[in-house]
């Protein structure tokens, strides 16, 4: 069974997702304090549900915490919906920020996301070299992207790009974070207008994808279910 840490402080919140989350038959731990998480936190866990405004601190200092121990996922859920705050906790390599209010479903299918994403990483492993998203399919032994089993010929850069976003399927991308893997990738730089035109002309190639997903403000998710 999956097991799920959620630190939330508000009882309505914490009551409403434990109760989402047993009907699809995910386990639930729930704290309300850094503290307390800190106490009940194990690697058995495959999620962490995270508020930002805690009592005794805020969720970015807990999402360090785990960090600095483990590469396990975190969602954000946060009343604070400016720019600033949402490429911060995406950039010390939480997976998703969802702001409230949300609605339950839109929370269970990022948890999905989420996940399948993992879930891919590890099938990866058993299976070196192949990534795949819908009809998407990147095999980088050879550096071939595949639509629907047929070749796609993309340039480096579009390579790079779509291999960067399937690597981490399922996980919204802060422009930034893209642009410093593209720029280390070669050690050449890679603008922010150079990334807009090549996301653009990657959906093009295959075929007006709806796999690449925008995220206003912020960046991209290669998304599946979509």
């Amino acid at each position: 069974m999956i097991q799920i840490l959620l630190v939330e402080d508000d009882e309505n919140i914490s009551f409403g997702i434990k109760a989402a989350l047993k009907r699809k038959e995910y386990a639930c731990t729930s704290c309300t304090t850094i503290e307390e998480a800190k106490r009940v936190f194990t690697d058995s866990f495959q999620l962490v549900l995270l508020d930002l405004n805690l009592p005794d601190g805020t969720g970015y200092e807990f999402c360090s915490w785990v960090k600095e121990r483990s590469q396990m996922p975190i969602i954000f859920l946060t009343v604070r919906d400016d720019v600033k705050d949402i490429t911060r906790g995406l950039d010390m390599g939480a997976d998703d920020y969802i702001t409230k209010p949300f609605h339950i479903a839109v929370l269970e299918s990022r948890i999905a996301a989420v996940l399948r994403r993992i879930g891919s990483e590890q099938n990866t492993e058993e299976k070196k070299g192949l990534l795949s998203c819908g009809d998407i399919q990147l095999d980088t032994e050879k550096m071939q992207a595949y639509l629907d089993g047929s070749p796609v010929d993309l340039t480096a850069l579009e390579y790079r790009l779509l291999y960067v976003m399937m690597e981490n399927k399922g996980r919204t991308l802060p422009r930034n974070l893209i642009l410093e893997k593209l720029w280390d990738a070669e050690g050449n730089f890679v603008n922010d207008n150079t990334l807009t035109v090549t996301v653009k002309r990657l959906r093009k190639k295959l075929l007006d994808t709806k796999y690449i997903v925008t995220i206003r403000g912020i960046g991209y998710r290669m998304e599946e279910c979509v």
